[in-house]
């Protein structure tokens, strides 16, 4: 078991949010900003939480706030300025957009923690979903290289590395569901 000390929490909200009209992270469902739900499953598991965002309203959130080292190259930049700034050798990586997330469903995550692997990533639904994962900090160099021959894809990104994936059981695939439209904030 690794301890929380060990491990960073990071929040990809640098997204330009085009199908939800406004800034995913900072939409309201049931009294709480979608940020808040994350740092609140993630607080438990981590030592420390980070906010990638050039987006100075998340700044309310009273905790580290980045920049975009890479701007306007998607979630994997995202991902890459979480891992340079990180202090830990593991980080936890998760979308601004993930408001049902629980510390249950995350922990999973820890738990799976081998040195042997580099990334470990859920699948839900029968998608793989990097942007609700642990990465090791030694995947930011890999990273930097495919930013700058343009690669933007996850998947395609951590295809380069040793990846483990966690299947989540049916009664649990609610949780990671992304929010990215007005349509599906109004059914949850």
């Amino acid at each position: 078991m690794i301890a929380k000390e060990n491990i960073t929490g990071i929040i990809l909200a640098g997204g330009k949010s085009s199908r939800m009209g406004t800034d995913k992270g900072l939409v309201l469902y049931k009294g709480k900003f979608f940020t808040q739900y994350v740092i609140d499953a993630i607080k438990p598991l981590v030592d420390d939480i980070m906010i990638i965002s050039d987006n100075s309203s998340y700044d309310i959130f009273n905790t580290t706030r980045t920049n975009d080292d890479i701007k306007n190259a998607g979630p994997l930049a995202g991902v890459y300025t979480g891992l340079k700034h990180s202090k830990t050798e593991f980080n936890l990586v998760l979308s601004c957009d993930v408001p049902l997330i629980t510390t249950s469903v995350l922990q999973q995550l820890i738990d799976a923690i081998s040195f042997d692997i580099d990334i470990i990533q859920l699948k839900s639904k029968d998608k793989t979903m990097p942007l609700i994962a642990l990465y090791k900090k030694t995947c930011a160099p890999t990273f930097l290289e495919l930013l700058k021959k343009k690669e933007r894809k996850m998947t395609q990104a951590i295809s380069h590395f040793k990846v483990k994936t966690i299947v989540l059981e049916t009664d649990l695939e609610h949780y990671t569901a992304n929010i990215n439209t007005i349509d599906e904030l109004n059914k949850i």
